[in-house]
């Protein structure tokens, strides 16, 4: 499970848990072997329990922890290579904060929002070439909203991380300081981007289009052939199965977790997933915002507001659906996102939660107060409230109602943008055996489709290590 603790303020998550205890195990034939045991596919490497009935009516199954041994028809021996993987641990190595502030700088940062929040023009005095002269810093209106908004939620962030904190280190799942502090960090080595899943997905406009009579699923099953690039981003790809598939896209591999789907492409090619006529029962959206470091950096393509709204979500949610959208600090898009959107979609506001970000030790990643990077994001809940009463499914199970706020604090991952597991939290919310839907995903979860330009992102297998394998 993911969740460490809960306590009536919200949660404290480990989300490295809860990657590593998804079924990572990629199932392989061992060579020399019968013709008969060869894999079906060179870019597709695992194998359903229930496919072994292609080996014969006379053939029997035995495991141990890493191996599988078949028998042939002509009493053959094959072996199946199993190899487990887990996330690489040192991505979660948050030992201290991003940003340390000196006191005294803390209660210059302080004093500084006080006189901007009371009309005070703040003058500072700069040193140049041995003569000091005197500049005005003016905040802008949205620099302005987002201090007043911080003072409405700094109890409620400071209090309620507190008291999960506290839990976290009375279990031994938090540290202080003191007991890593000798832990040499060492330089992470991230994948290259050999592969650059956004770019594919533009290149595969350009490739001819399926029947659209074919634009359903791909599920990847016993006499699956190699998968194309056309098939993979034209259709939903389905793992159903209760092992890890492994594929190769463009020379690079990708784990893909039991029971889970997703579609690979941007926002104008969503169709696939449309056709399948599936609606959900949660929808967690995070949409790529436009802010200045984005478009400085061109780290990736953002949205408008203007093409976030066109998101079919109508089409896409079941009554009563629960949305959730993952909004940065800046309160333009907190707005618009409340004023805006989700009425644009039916969907009325419920609450709005906060995910607090901390370090291995306990501390915040950035100061509670700092004027530029706050450790926290929000979560803007709804829930789909259809003109036309339509009937609920399962009308006759109760979910809880949705508390107005509520706090999920964990150690953030390294990787830029890998939000934390919500399933665990929401279950209480949600009806038993929901559809689950994340939208522009960069990860894949168990019983979740995933859609998005770079869905596969964090799936790639430099992300993972081999934990256990033999043969």
């Amino acid at each position: 499970m993911s969740v460490v603790h809960q306590l009536s303020p919200g949660w404290l998550l480990d989300h490295l848990s809860f990657i590593n205890k998804i079924n990572y195990q990629v199932h392989q034939h061992h060579e020399p072997c019968c013709s008969k045991c060869e894999p079906t596919s060179a870019h597709l490497d695992s194998l359903q329990m229930d496919s072994m009935s292609s080996f014969g009516s006379s053939a029997t199954l035995t495991a141990s922890h890493s191996t599988v041994k078949l028998e042939n028809d002509d009493g053959r021996n094959c072996e199946m290579f199993i190899q487990k993987y887990v996330f690489r641990s040192e991505l979660f190595d948050v030992t201290i904060p991003y940003i340390t502030s000196a006191i005294h700088k803390e209660c210059q940062q302080s004093k500084e929002k006080e006189d901007l929040m009371n009309g005070v023009k703040k003058e500072v005095s700069i040193s140049t070439l041995g003569k000091k002269r005197k500049r005005c810093v003016v905040f802008n209106q949205g620099e302005l909203d987002a201090m007043e908004y911080h003072i409405k939620i700094r109890e409620l962030i400071l209090d309620g991380s507190s008291q999960l904190i506290q839990e976290g280190f009375k279990s031994g799942f938090l540290h202080p300081l003191s007991e890593k502090w000798n832990k040499c960090s060492q330089p992470i080595t991230l994948p290259l981007d050999t592969c650059n899943l956004s770019e594919l997905c533009e290149m595969a406009k350009h490739l001819p289009s399926l029947n659209e009579m074919e634009l359903l699923t791909l599920q990847l099953m016993k006499d699956d052939v190699s998968v194309t690039v056309q098939d993979l981003f034209s259709r939903v790809v389905e793992n159903n199965s209760s092992f890890t598939k492994m594929i190769t896209l463009m020379g690079q591999k990708y784990l893909l977790p039991p029971k889970s789907s997703f579609l690979l492409s941007d926002i104008s090619c969503m169709h696939p997933l449309l056709n399948c006529g599936k609606t959900y029962d949660v929808i967690v959206i995070d949409p790529p915002w436009q802010n200045k470091s984005v478009k400085r950096s061109k780290r990736y393509s953002y949205l408008s507001p203007l093409q976030i709204k066109q998101i079919p979500i109508p089409k896409l949610a079941a009554p009563d659906c629960l949305v959730i959208t993952w909004v940065t600090n800046r309160q333009k898009h907190l707005r618009f996102v409340k004023e805006e959107l989700y009425p644009s979609w039916s969907v009325e506001l419920v609450a709005e939660w906060h995910w607090v970000k901390i370090t291995n030790s306990g501390e915040f990643v950035f100061p509670l107060d700092s004027l530029h990077k706050k450790p926290y994001e929000g979560l803007v809940l709804g829930r789909v409230r259809e003109k036309t009463a339509l009937p609920l499914r399962n009308a006759d199970v109760k979910v809880l109602p949705i508390p107005e706020h509520k706090l999920i604090v964990s150690v953030p991952c390294t990787l830029h943008s890998h939000k934390p597991p919500l399933a665990e939290v929401l279950k209480d919310y949600v009806k038993p055996e929901g559809q689950y839907l994340e939208l522009f995903a960069r990860n894949l979860q168990p019983g979740w489709t995933s859609w998005g330009n770079e869905v596969l992102k964090f799936q790639h297998m430099d992300y993972f290590i081999v934990l256990e394998s033999g043969s």
